[in-house]
C-alpha cells in the first residue's frame, strides 16, 4: 500500500534518483532542487514554509511531492510546490494519491482555506488531474505557469 515520508538523511539520495520522462522534463524541477528549495522555504508573495515527501510503495520510492504554509496569505494559505512520480511507475495512480494526501494535511489544518497549483499550460495529464480533484484555473500566469486554486473553506 502507498505512503508518503519526510524527505530525510536517510532517503534523499533514493529520491533524487528518480526521474520523469525526457518529454515531461520541462514541466517539473528536478527532486535535488526541491529538497535544497525545501530547507529554506519560498519566497513568493511572502515566506512561504515548505514540506519535502517521498511517494512509497512499500520500501520503494516512486515518486515526489511538496507543498508549502503561508498562513499569512491573504487568498492562498497552502501551496503545492511540486507532484512527480518516476518515469517507471507512472499510470498507476500514484500522482492521484500523492494529491489526495496533500489536500488530506489540507483539510486537517482550519487556517487553510484555499489551495493553489501551478502548471505548464501544455501539461494536459496535470490539468486533468487537478481538475478532478476540484481546482479551477484562474486565467492567473505565475512565472509561465497556468494557476488554479482549490476552495476549502
Amino acid at each position: 500500500m502507498a505512503e508518503i515520508r519526510p524527505v530525510t538523511k536517510e532517503n534523499w539520495q533514493d529520491l533524487i534518483d528518480l526521474k520523469v520522462r525526457d518529454d515531461q522534463k520541462n514541466f517539473v524541477a528536478s527532486n535535488l532542487y526541491s529538497i535544497a528549495q525545501s530547507q529554506f522555504g519560498d519566497e513568493f508573495e511572502g515566506h512561504w514554509d515548505l514540506f519535502a515527501y517521498g511517494i512509497y510503495e512499500g520500501d520503494t520510492p516512486v515518486g515526489f511531492l511538496m507543498y508549502g504554509f503561508n498562513f499569512a496569505h491573504p487568498e492562498q494559505q497552502a501551496y503545492i510546490q511540486r507532484l512527480m512520480v518516476d518515469e517507471k511507475f507512472q499510470g498507476k495512480g500514484y500522482g492521484r494519491f500523492g494529491m489526495e494526501k496533500m489536500l488530506e494535511i489540507f483539510r486537517a489544518e482550519e487556517r487553510v482555506k484555499e489551495v493553489s497549483i501551478s502548471y505548464e499550460p501544455e501539461n494536459d495529464a496535470a490539468r486533468k488531474l487537478y481538475a478532478s480533484l476540484g481546482f479551477v484555473e484562474t486565467g492567473r500566469m505565475i512565472e509561465d505557469e497556468a494557476e488554479a486554486v482549490l476552495k476549502l473553506k
